[in-house]
């Protein structure tokens, strides 16, 4: 009997993965109506429809081709690490090296042999289905707490912080303990507050609301940092992003522009720092430096001077 794998995606962050799609669509000289995915080469008037977005696969599991013991390893397409969980379900005589479950710090790309499946008595058949869930970041990261960081917008600018550490109406998990809200127009430059790798851009939603559904589904951009914890600019507008995956920035670099999507009830930047631990973002305390070097907390109720 063939082993038997099956293979069952499960996410531990709010990320969304997913790929926007606009129609195109116009009318010829002649009357006639046509309809494209790509900007099409006309001088004639075009409807532009933005279509719902479709799922992107960053994370995933693969195996070799060796029938009798196979190996597993993982691609990640993120640029950063991520840690990803393996179970071992629904065992008929079979065994792994090393021992699942497990967890493993995978860096970004092809990542070396995770885990092999072999039977446990070679003359039995043997069977076995894998369960994976993934986080970002790497376990072992600790946030440098001397790490100062910008307000995330240009300088001369200043904007009121509607939510800070521990705020009752969204700030109340781990994710987001310790983030902060900014109040700003659509449509406001924002910057980098701390140099590092962008790790992951979200730019394809265009939808805001106060229901769970769009808890995943805020534009943002996500900044990997030299101490392993990652920075998220969220709630960003559409396809505004000025950097891509892999990019080296700089603080005060401009990064995208701010929007109202995803969970939201009115214009705004969130602003967090993670970590991942136990497999799950984790927010962590940070400062801004304002004027004349001041080092401090966000406050609600208080303004962010650049």
């Amino acid at each position: 009997m063939k082993p038997v794998i099956l293979i069952f995606f499960i996410c531990s962050f709010l990320s969304p993965q997913l790929q926007a799609k606009k129609l195109y669509k116009y009318k010829d000289q002649q009357g006639h109506w046509h309809y494209s995915d790509k900007p099409p080469k006309t001088e004639q008037p075009i409807e532009v429809t933005q279509l719902k977005a479709d799922q992107k696969r960053y994370v995933w599991l693969e195996k070799s081709s060796d029938k009798q013991q196979p190996k597993y390893f993982a691609i990640n397409n993120y640029q950063g690490p991520i840690e990803i969980e393996v179970k071992l379900n629904k065992n008929t005589n079979a065994s792994s090296t090393p021992e699942l479950p497990n967890r493993f710090t995978v860096p970004p790309g092809h990542s070396e042999t995770l885990f092999e499946m072999m039977g446990v008595d070679k003359f039995k058949s043997w069977g076995y289905s894998l369960e994976y869930r993934y986080s970002l970041g790497d376990p072992n990261a600790k946030h440098d707490n001397n790490a100062i960081y910008l307000p995330p917008f240009a300088k001369g600018m200043r904007f009121p912080v509607s939510q800070a550490f521990g705020g009752k109406y969204s700030h109340t998990d781990k994710q987001n303990k310790f983030a902060v809200d900014i109040v700003m127009p659509v449509d406001t430059a924002i910057h980098a507050a701390r140099s590092g790798k962008v790790m992951e851009v979200n730019d394809d939603f265009y939808k805001s609301g106060t229901k769970k559904a769009y808890k995943s589904r805020a534009n943002s951009v996500r900044i990997l940092h030299d101490d392993g914890s990652m920075a998220v600019y969220a709630h960003l507008a559409l396809e505004r992003a000025q950097v891509h995956p892999g990019m080296l920035i700089t603080a005060g670099q401009l990064i995208g522009y701010s929007g109202n999507t995803g969970f939201s009830s009115g214009p705004h930047l969130h602003f967090a720092v993670h970590l991942n631990k136990g497999m799950e973002l984790v927010s962590v305390p940070f400062k801004f430096t304002g004027l004349d070097n001041i080092v401090f907390e966000p406050i609600a109720g208080n303004w962010l001077i650049n």
